[in-house]
């Protein structure tokens, strides 16, 4: 605790106030309640004054009661009374509020003031009050272990010292339990074990005195990455939702995630704020580029909650046919979508050019409906999406070949390049054969130059032997 002087100073005339009930107000000492008249005349009554403060942070009180003897009461009937007491002991950086009133209470009269306490920074509280030796917090992460070291530095000798994790809301919640240092021990240090690093994961330390002043220190703020991995999807009631885990001013979006995955298009009427409550997102699809983005002053973030392929999903395919698209959808569960044909002007939007055609389909059965029409262009798409739920991902096929009024032509040129091909394999073929022919006929002459007539037609008469021989045994 803190002793602090509190000045009150009390002039009043001691006396009588014989109050008589009259239809008007008049003044008695320095003030009376309506209906009373009061009259000052010297007396006894007075025995002292009751001084009372209370704190506006605990709104805790204590009071103080002066009494006046007899015999100095006598000697100052009819004087003014000079009342000075400086012995309430507060708290640093405490709103006190302090009252005082005689004994008896002279018609209700009562005298405040208010005194705010000066706290820590204040260089000659900060210097010689106990309590303001908050000390210093050093730290170092193990990511491996998940463990947080923590040193403690310039706070009061021999006495212990508490350290804990806690995140920070409104007031600095716990995380786990309290570390305690003994300050007779050597080693000002000890290990705390956490599961995630949080924006809001604090360190916070203080003396182990009651009423001990706590220091804070908060080294994760800008780790958001871990806030965006808390997303939950319901297949009952298919509510996708995401719960921050710490207090973050983010922006939250559904979006569509592009072929090339560099870009997620925001679904229309999806955007919410939420710095600290629930997000919640009912009947949604669970496309596997159907995202979550999450945007902060520190920059964007997508998940996806549905990318590994381990809820229902659904797929478009188109084929041309003569004067008219085929639009194929395939779902593992039964859904209704739209399909239309667009001009795409921009990444996030579609613009649409024909009439939207409804396909229902399910039990992993593709189910077609045909597009008629010329469809073909850099900037046509063939566009579908799931209506029966409240947020989809619209699957869109663009570039979209001409191949209505050209199939024929294109049949022509793919033939005539496959014949050409194929005669020209041919012609390879037989060039290679000719030439095999030729060097095995020079190797032959090769073969038997300068041997005599009769050695060659002895080793052909003796060929046919050898053959015979080996393919027929002969009998005994």
């Amino acid at each position: 605790m803190l002793a602090v002087d509190i000045q009150i100073l009390l002039v009043i005339i001691l006396g009588t106030s014989d109050c008589q009930i009259i239809p008007r107000i008049e003044e008695c000492g320095l003030s009376c309640s309506q209906g009373f008249h009061c009259k000052s005349k010297p007396s006894k009554n007075i025995r002292g004054l009751e001084i009372c403060s209370l704190s506006v942070n605990t709104q805790q009180s204590q009071c103080v009661n002066v009494r006046f003897s007899r015999k100095t009461s006598n000697k100052l009937g009819g004087r003014k009374v000079h009342v000075q007491f400086n012995c309430f002991e507060v708290n640093v950086a405490q709103h006190i509020y302090v009252t005082m009133k005689t004994i008896p209470n002279y018609c209700e009269v009562k005298l405040s003031q208010q005194y705010y306490v000066e706290d820590c920074r204040n260089n000659d509280v900060g210097k010689h009050i106990p309590v303001c030796f908050a000390g210093k917090l050093d730290y170092n992460v193990d990511r491996e272990r998940k463990t947080i070291s923590v040193n403690v530095s310039d706070f009061l000798q021999d006495r212990d010292y508490y350290v804990r994790l806690c995140h920070k809301r409104f007031t600095c919640e716990d995380v786990g339990s309290f570390a305690l240092i003994k300050g007779k021990e050597s080693l000002k240090s000890t290990s705390l074990p956490y599961s995630q690093l949080l924006p809001c994961l604090c360190i916070e330390g203080w003396s182990a005195i009651p009423d001990a002043r706590r220091t804070q220190l908060c080294p994760f703020k800008n780790d958001t990455k871990a806030l965006w991995d808390n997303i939950v999807y319901n297949p009952a009631t298919q509510t996708l939702a995401w719960e921050p885990a710490c207090p973050v001013h983010v922006t939250v979006n559904l979006c569509r995630l592009t072929k090339s995955n560099d870009q997620c298009v925001d679904l229309q009427n999806s955007s919410t704020t939420a710095p600290e409550k629930q997000v919640k997102y009912s009947r949604v699809d669970t496309h596997p580029r159907l995202c979550m983005k999450f945007t902060t002053k520190q920059g964007s973030w997508v998940k996806c909650p549905f990318a590994r392929g381990n809820f229902p999903a659904w797929k478009m395919r188109i084929a041309a046919r003569a004067q008219q698209v085929q639009v194929s959808f395939m779902s593992q569960t039964k859904a209704k979508f739209s399909v239309l044909v667009c001009n795409k002007a921009q990444l996030s939007s579609c613009d649409s050019v024909g009439i939207r055609h409804a396909v229902s389909a399910g039990d992993s059965h593709p189910t077609s409906v045909n597009i008629s029409g010329e469809i073909c262009g850099s900037e046509v798409c063939i566009q579908g999406w799931r209506t029966d739920v409240d947020y989809s991902v619209p699957l869109q096929i663009c570039d979209i070949q001409c191949t209505l009024s050209s199939q024929s032509q294109e049949d022509d040129e793919n033939s005539v390049r496959i014949m050409s091909l194929t005669a020209i394999i041919l012609i390879l073929v037989t060039v290679m054969a000719l030439l095999g022919h030729k060097i095995l006929t020079v190797f032959r002459r090769k073969k038997y130059e300068g041997r005599s007539p009769a050695q060659i037609i002895r080793q052909r008469n003796i060929l046919p032997v050898q053959c015979v021989d080996k393919a027929v045994p002969l009998a005994p």
